[in-house]
């Protein structure tokens, strides 16, 4: 599901991603038609534009677990959009792509979502943490409690995840299967109560400030 306000961006994304077999299933200008079709189509992947008339993209990210549980959210945005991607991040997005992207990173991203992981580009997650001030103490204690409770391996699967590397990545650096990596990341995430990785890289962040 393609959601933006630009007609040309919405029929170029889908030129893109049809051309690498990735199926459409419905495509919209503004929020509010955004939500109608992903609860019509039920989509894997809905990609978002953050700026749309009317009800915004983060409205629809937030709006998006009522309406359709199952489809993940792709953010489209760019470098002006930092206070509204820390928002989206909060509210659970998937991942993140950047409208300047190349055509291959965009159907890189779809399919990371779709399979049940984050994509977040290394300039997205500087761009997000950069944007977040130092923690409070208590928040950063609250931080360092949390990380506590992982084990060693779920500490060293956690610290690869704040860099921003895929599950094929982090596979290669711990030597485990994507399979497994992917158990170890959904249990991360659990122990943490986070519900995405840029929330986990923002909590190991803080727990070693």
């Amino acid at each position: 599901m393609i959601a933006d306000d630009e007609p040309l961006v919405v029929e170029g994304v889908r030129t893109v991603l049809e051309a690498a077999g990735i199926d459409i299933a419905g495509t919209a200008h503004n929020g509010r038609d955004a939500l109608a079709a992903i609860e019509r189509c039920r989509p894997e992947v809905a990609l978002v534009d953050l700026h749309m008339p009317g009800l915004g993209g983060l409205a629809v990210v937030e709006r998006l677990p009522a309406v359709s549980p199952g489809t993940r959210a792709l953010v489209l945005t760019s470098f002006g959009d930092q206070e509204n991607v820390l928002a989206a991040v909060e509210h659970g997005a998937a991942g993140f792509v950047l409208k300047t992207c190349a055509p291959e990173e965009l159907v890189a991203a779809v399919r990371a979502v779709a399979a049940g992981e984050a994509y977040l580009s290394p300039v997205v997650t500087r761009m997000v943490l950069g944007l977040v001030a130092p923690e409070s103490a208590p928040r950063r204690r609250d931080a360092v409690d949390r990380v506590a409770r992982l084990a060693a391996r779920e500490r060293e699967v956690l610290d690869a995840v704040a860099e921003g590397l895929s599950n094929a990545e982090i596979a290669g650096r711990v030597h485990m299967s994507e399979a497994t990596v992917k158990t170890y990341v959904s249990r991360v995430l659990a122990k943490l109560g986070c519900t995405n990785r840029v929330q986990a890289a923002m909590l190991a962040r803080d727990a070693r400030n």
